[in-house]
């Protein structure tokens, strides 16, 4: 599904939604979204930790505290979502677990450890008619907003190349499950950052011939990939050329470009998950996901560069689709689940690669 900014429509009713995990991901994007998005109520939130029950009652007083995800899915009527933002390796049982009861999910990405589990869950949800989605949010970044824009319009002629790029520098392992090196963790960054890297590229120039790709574990003390580098074949003929890594001490741009008759390069995060992290919520009243000048991009060519005002971005419009989706007869979630399964078959091919050295062809 093309990325778009989805008008903000109050339904009928108010959707009443449970949230499992309130870790960074639970406490930081998904419980201020649901919250802030119209015809959305944040119900319950499943998490033991008496520190995060506190940031709970908190940030969100009006939401109630459960234990134990067994303990939320075993009301199904109570509930009209659940949103799924625990560690990796419990995404595919817990989205079967409320598939099976009857409920709306939408999984935090990636949506399983395999294509394979992914495949499962969609089908699951297609024989029950129950939504199911994922949150990839990275499609509502300024940037790629404005790049797909540009791309969709014919600004930069025929793309020959796209480059994107999810850096950090962080010389030293983080405690956590996403530093773990059992393969059942999901962790290490080609499935945390990569798992947006790709599924900007597939929504952007389609579906993939060829993968190759370099991975790597740099830092002492690391035991999963901490750098990753994906060149990816579209049937389009676009190339797209993706890194991430966690041991980067000089950022490169964010996004680059490049066309028969333009290009387009940017560099900088979008202010969208500082914001969030901080405290911001997009109901504040002020301008949400704006970009500052001094970061806008620049289209065109060395020879007549253009600085072009980044697009708003729009975490929001994810969760408005949702609700669109719920009721609205006909509408499809803003992310088809589908679309994770290719991208975790892009996954597991660049693993494939990496470990040959050589290009792997999808069929």
């Amino acid at each position: 599904m093309n990325p778009q900014t989805t008008s903000h429509r109050v339904p009928d009713r108010t959707l009443r939604v449970g949230l499992i995990g309130y870790g960074l991901a639970g406490s930081a994007f998904h419980a201020p979204l649901i919250a802030t998005t119209p015809g959305l109520r944040l119900d319950a939130v499943v998490t033991a930790n008496p520190e995060r029950r506190e940031q709970l009652r908190r940030e969100h007083p009006d939401a109630r505290a459960v234990d134990t995800p067994e303990q939320l899915l075993a009301d199904p009527d109570a509930l009209d979502l659940v949103v799924i933002a625990s560690p990796n390796r419990t995404h595919a049982p817990l989205a079967r677990a409320a598939l099976q009861a009857g409920l709306a999910t939408v999984v935090d990405k990636p949506l399983a450890a395999t294509a394979a589990q992914a495949l499962e869950l969609c089908r699951l949800a297609e024989a029950r008619g129950v939504l199911l989605s994922v949150f990839q949010n990275r499609r509502w970044d300024g940037d790629f907003l404005t790049a797909s824009r540009l791309v969709r319009g014919g600004a930069l002629g025929r793309v020959h190349r796209f480059e994107s790029r999810f850096e950090r520098f962080r010389p030293k392992p983080k405690p956590g499950w996403r530093e773990l090196a059992d393969p059942a963790e999901v962790g290490g960054t080609l499935y945390d950052l990569g798992s947006h890297l790709v599924d900007q590229a597939l929504t952007l120039f389609g579906p993939v011939e060829t993968v190759y790709a370099e991975i790597d574990v740099r830092r002492d003390g690391a035991v999963v990939d901490d750098d990753a580098f994906l060149a990816l074949t579209h049937a389009s003929g676009t190339r797209s050329h993706l890194w991430t890594s966690a041991i980067t001490p000089l950022i490169g741009p964010r996004l680059r470009v490049l066309g028969d008759t333009a290009g387009y390069v940017k560099h900088g995060m979008d202010p969208q998950e500082a914001d969030l992290r901080t405290g911001r919520r997009p109901d504040g009243g002020h301008p949400w996901g704006a970009d500052r000048p001094e970061q806008y991009g620049t289209l065109g060519s060395d020879e007549s560069p253009i600085s072009l005002p980044t697009d708003p971005g729009d975490y929001p419009a994810f969760y408005a689709g949702i609700v669109a989706a719920l009721t609205v007869p006909g509408t499809p979630p803003p992310v088809d689940p589908r679309d994770a399964v290719a991208t975790l078959t892009v996954l597991e091919a660049a693993r494939a690669s990496a470990a040959t050295g050589t290009a792997v062809r999808l069929n």
